[in-house]
């Protein structure tokens, strides 16, 4: 398998996992809080922004594991 293809998918899985980390993360913040509240789950601008910014390093991830894995053994 072509080196740069192997960064990409190790990439995707290691972004994919910090993509479900930090939902779980948050989700785990915003159910704390409504409970506390004795509200319905809901996250707030902040969480949205944490979220989509998470979003979109995790689109960073694949392309530099495949530059950096080319680069090291290709």
């Amino acid at each position: 398998m072509n080196m740069a293809l192997m960064g990409a998918l190790t990439g995707a899985g290691v972004a994919l996992f910090l993509f479900v980390a930090e939902y779980l993360s948050v989700r785990k913040e915003a159910g704390e809080r409504a409970r506390r509240k004795n509200q319905k789950l809901e996250l707030d601008d902040a969480e949205r922004r944490r979220m989509s910014s998470n979003a979109r390093f995790c689109l960073f991830i694949p392309p530099a594991f495949a530059a950096f894995f080319w680069l090291l053994w290709g």
